[in-house]
């Protein structure tokens, strides 16, 4: 059952956003689930070497958001950037918590997204340890089938775990040339 009282008390943030603006920076905590209305995100961890590594895309209808720090209350090791101009809605903390404790249909379906995240984590880790570049990319045109028109092979390259060059390789491969 809905309870329309506890959606009444909620404050929704919405945020209109440019190309390579940050909702999230490494070292700050977490405070919002953020789901996307229009545009692209990218949720990624720079290294000590100063090299990108995606971990996940969002695109409109999804949410993205660092659960970790979101959850334990700690720095994030992460960074959330728009990669084109977007428009976000973002439910803070409190009001995340608030809905959970008056709304089961709200717990329900935001503990459905955060269990789907974690499968498609499993899913990643497993095909980094044993799959070929090749495989994680057709499964990243599988996972996201409309981001490679959107995003930029160096993007493509840094969520699958190679470089460039390399990706640009498989591709060629991939067409027959």
């Amino acid at each position: 059952m809905i309870s329309l009282s506890a959606f009444l008390t909620i404050e929704l943030l919405k945020k209109k956003l440019k190309r390579r603006a940050f909702i999230l920076e490494q070292g700050e905590v977490c405070n919002h689930f953020t789901f996307v209305v229009k545009g692209c995100l990218k949720m990624y961890k720079v290294d000590t070497k100063g090299s990108q590594h995606n971990l996940q895309f969002a695109v409109e209808n999804n949410w993205i958001s660092d659960y970790g720090s979101f959850y334990n209350n700690e720095s994030s090791d992460l960074n959330i950037e728009t990669l084109e101009p977007s428009l976000l809605l973002q439910i803070k903390k409190n009001d995340v918590f608030h809905l959970f404790d008056h709304s089961s249909l709200f717990d329900r379906n935001i503990r459905i997204i955060i269990e789907n995240s974690f499968i498609e984590q499993q899913k990643r880790v497993l095909q980094t340890i044993s799959s070929t570049t090749q495989e994680r990319y057709l499964y990243f045109l599988k996972r996201y089938p409309n981001l490679s028109n959107r995003i930029s092979n160096v993007q493509i390259a840094s969520y699958i775990g190679v470089t460039p060059e390399f990706l640009s390789m498989v591709r060629k491969k991939l067409s027959g040339k």
